[in-house]
């Protein structure tokens, strides 16, 4: 890989060009030293995931198999409530920097999704489903930006990368141990899809106790004025490095599309159908081990030079993918999957806290969140076109040649990448 401006701590600009300095990496930090509060977050994602991924894993299937709903009505929905937790994940973030606290905002979304899951138990018809469904979006919408500003405030900034690793890592974690308590319980319990949804209320309510109680947010400047975060001065103020690093993750996320692509490829290698969606615990089993040592990783070394390599990988995962027929080969190609999300995720979430000002973190993630769902809707969009026309080998085939283009973009010299973006 040729050089590449973008440096880790200790950066510098050369007036020919932007290139890694020699520098001695510092330490490493234990991960004991990260912030409690860090540590709490993470902890408030694996439950919430865990409680989530526990209903939505049967969800499709208790929605048309016992409630009669239609599979287009189900696509509709899901369509619905994405599109709404995107479009509140920018006003939430905007609010809690014109409010100037984080806290509040995020246990009113964890709150919100914690009070719907007792009605999935109780639904006896679509009406209500459909409620809960949306109702839980609008949580997820009203935290997520404010919870990532509330990382980046709580973190020390060395200590970004590994802060946003541990939280990617404990929440995706949830997002396994969800659906494998869920097979399990459906086991013991016979099929009993209300039984195991009342389950998940458990943690859920655990969730919102332990971030009230276990969660203090960094206090604020007293005296400071109002502004309006979406205001031509405010946005202004949004460097170029930032909107830089929301370009990034546009390219990124077209050149990654929808996971369930994953899934329906597993399908195609023969595995039996009962066992398909262990698929997306394997994935996600990958992305919970590796997304702390990669965010940790991100600390110490050019940010860039790592988002290369997180792309590199994706590549050999498409690759895999589209040239397997066999179920050993569908699982290397998913653990490669998993790797690159572990290695660029929580990264890129570090780099917006790092090239946004302070008081507008939260404006900052919500803009960051939109364009990257909006960028996944186009992208999943174009690959279903490309699987129902040309075949599956096509749909990874062409998501390798997206990634080839974004390295050879991060291969270029770009004054916006100077210092630490």
């Amino acid at each position: 890989m040729p050089d590449v401006p973008l440096d880790g701590p200790g950066a510098q600009c050369l007036p020919s060009a932007c290139r890694l300095p020699a520098v001695t990496p510092p330490p490493s930090t234990p991960v004991a030293r990260l912030p409690a509060g860090i540590w709490m977050l993470g902890v408030v994602s694996l439950l919430m995931d865990i409680s989530s991924e526990m209903i939505h894993a049967l969800l499709p299937l208790f929605m048309v198999g016992s409630l009669g709903m239609s599979v287009a009505l189900v696509g509709l929905l899901e369509g619905l409530a994405e599109a709404t937790a995107l479009v509140l994940k920018v006003f939430s973030g905007v609010f809690s920097d014109w409010f100037g606290r984080r806290k509040p905002l995020a246990v009113l979304g964890y709150g919100l999704g914690a009070a719907t899951k007792p009605l999935f138990a109780l639904a006896t018809g679509a009406g209500m489903v459909v409620a809960a469904r949306l109702l839980d979006r609008v949580g997820k919408g009203i935290r997520g930006a404010p919870r990532d500003a509330l990382v980046a405030d709580i973190a020390p900034p060395a200590q970004r990368g590994a802060a946003f690793g541990l939280r990617q890592s404990l929440d995706t974690a949830g997002a396994f141990i969800g659906p494998l308590l869920a097979v399990g319980l459906m086991l013991l319990w016979a099929n009993d899809f209300r039984a195991v949804f009342a389950v998940a209320v458990i943690p859920a309510v655990l969730c919102v106790l332990l971030l009230v109680l276990g969660v203090r947010e960094p206090e604020r400047a007293a005296g400071v004025a109002r502004v309006n975060p979406i205001g031509r001065a405010s946005l202004k103020r949004l460097p170029r490095a930032y909107w830089w690093v929301v370009a990034v993750g546009m390219v990124f996320t077209l050149a990654r599309f929808s996971e369930a692509f994953l899934v329906l490829r597993a399908e195609q290698t023969g595995i039996a159908l009962a066992l398909v969606p262990l698929v997306m615990v394997a994935m996600n089993a990958v992305y919970a081990l590796t997304a702390y040592p990669f965010g940790k990783l991100g600390d110490r070394v050019a940010h860039r030079r790592l988002l290369w390599w997180g792309l590199a990988v994706l590549v050999a995962a498409d690759v895999v993918l589209a040239l397997s027929t066999h179920w050993g080969g569908l699982l290397l190609g998913v653990a490669l999957w998993g790797v690159h999300m572990g290695m660029t995720q929580g990264l890129l979430a570090a780099m917006v806290a790092d090239t946004a000002p302070d008081d507008l973190r939260g404006t900052a993630y919500g803009f960051f969140n939109l364009t990257s769902g909006l960028a996944m809707l186009v992208a999943s969009v174009v690959a279903g076109l490309l699987w129902q026309y040309l075949g599956a080998a096509w749909t990874f085939g062409v998501g390798a040649l997206f990634c080839g283009l974004a390295m050879l973009g991060l291969s270029m010299p770009a004054r916006a990448w100077a210092g630490r973006a």
